[in-house]
């Protein structure tokens, strides 16, 4: 029974590669489609847990694809591993890994992995998790100043490799006894850095993707602060920082561009004379090529934004003695900007003020479709022939009520005034009239 991991990745094959590997430092094998390269050479690449990989020869001849799980050298007993690359590739990689074949110690793979393989494989990968818990509990009664990343056990279960970060040497010498005697293997203590160590566990960096050295980096170069320096970037050691606590690994992926482009830019403490002033420079875009400069040294003031072959020019004129009328090209001012006051956003009522507008906009949203919908459902002739009726009914109706309605109209629109005169009609009717007019006046 031959067993393979189906981790979707890309199984050779003759039909070809169908899909690239999703797994650690995965590799495209770009030549499957052709067979024959497949016989150039007897070399495959192996790949065990993380990011530990190594190269075997297949002497036996065993047909080999992407993806199987074989049995190979070590010492001492065996390992098992996973097949991630066969062919010519095998060779290019070896190369740019810098393997010297004459000093390279050559091991062999037995055979593919039997049933009797795998469930000793399982078994020892099922012991990690547990044997590092112990081994940072047994490092950590010690006084050791160490940290223990990772545990990988062996295919066969004979040996265990201990990953540890030290700051300084360590003496693990007591260790090793120590854990020799309580998990009964035979101990390998590997020491790795921090970037390795993120590499072996994983994670999603700042950008959203996965990390780079848990993903496709496999070796990895020295990162300075001299590169955040070339792209303008501060230097806050809280963002230039990695998931390891290191210099991110990014920051150098994009620093020859910006090293090539700046090349192109004018000095730095070149100063602009114009017939304006005098123009320092205060930021620059140097992918874009743009430079903005102040009238002021220290300070943002009159803030003008020129192309850099702009700037070398007006740096030619003042070397002849000439001075143009701006910065700008042709010699045209600079658009003045509306004012902006600042008073304005420090009010509380600014928020209060929106909500006003939203709530009439919606009101005045909602009136077309009003009378959108009377339009349609009757005709405005209709509805004015309707209401000549009605008025005319109100009309014969009050006829026919007399004076009463017509007496009783004034005490429903103001009820004050009707109620005094009321009140005082009596009063005129006994001759007090001239009473009334001096107890009213003022």
């Amino acid at each position: 029974m031959e067993y393979r991991l189906d981790n979707g990745g890309c199984r050779m094959n003759k039909k070809g590669c169908r899909n690239t590997t999703r797994q650690k430092l995965g590799v495209h094998d770009w030549l499957c489609d052709l067979p024959e390269t497949i016989s150039e050479t007897d070399f495959v690449e192996v790949q065990f847990k993380n990011t530990r990989k190594s190269y075997f020869l297949n002497n036996t001849k065993i047909e080999l694809e992407k993806g199987d799980m074989v049995a190979v050298e070590a010492s001492p007993g065996h390992d098992i591993g996973e097949v991630t690359l066969v062919g010519k590739l095998v060779t290019l990689q070896m190369k740019k890994n810098n393997i010297d074949f004459d000093k390279f110690d050559i091991r062999r793979v037995y055979r593919k992995v039997r049933e009797t393989d795998m469930e000793k494989y399982q078994e020892a990968k099922a012991k990690e998790q547990e044997t590092m818990i112990k081994s940072r509990q047994i490092a950590e009664s010690l006084h050791l100043k160490m940290k223990i990343g990772d545990v990988e056990y062996q295919g066969d279960g004979n040996k265990a490799i201990f990953y540890y970060i030290a700051d300084e040497r360590v003496d693990f010498r007591q260790l090793i006894k120590v854990l020799a005697d309580t998990f009964h293997v035979r101990i390998e203590m590997k020491q790795i850095g921090a970037r390795q160590e993120a590499g072996r566990i994983g994670g999603t960096g700042p950008c959203g993707r996965e990390l780079c050295c848990a993903t496709w980096m496999k070796n990895f170069v020295s990162v300075s602060t001299n590169a955040a320096r070339y792209q303008d970037i501060s230097l806050n050691p809280q963002k230039l920082a990695g998931m390891c606590a290191k210099l991110k690994c990014c920051l150098n992926y994009e620093v020859d561009n910006y090293v090539e482009a700046s090349r192109k830019m004018p000095p730095k403490d070149a100063v602009l004379q114009t017939a304006d002033g005098e123009f320092h420079q205060f930021k620059v875009d140097i992918l874009a090529g743009l430079i903005t400069y102040s009238s002021d040294k220290n300070l943002a003031s009159n803030l003008e934004t020129i192309t850099a072959e702009r700037a070398k020019e007006i740096i030619e004129m003042n070397k002849q003695g000439e001075k143009p009328l701006s910065l700008m090209e042709n010699g045209k001012m600079k658009e003045t900007s509306k004012s902006i006051d600042l008073l304005n956003e420090s009010d509380l009522s600014r928020f209060d003020k929106a909500k006003k507008k939203k709530k009439n906009k919606n009101r005045n949203a909602n009136r077309p479709e009003r009378n959108e919908n009377r339009q349609p459902n009757g005709n405005r002739s209709e509805k004015g022939d309707n209401r000549q009726p009605n008025g005319n009914n109100r009309n014969r109706d009050n006829r026919n009520k007399g004076p009463r309605q017509q007496g009783n109209r004034p005490q429903q629109g103001n009820n004050n005034k009707p109620q005094q005169g009321n009140n005082n009609k009596p009063q005129q009717g006994e001759n007090n009239k001239p009473q009334e007019a001096n107890n009213n006046k003022p």
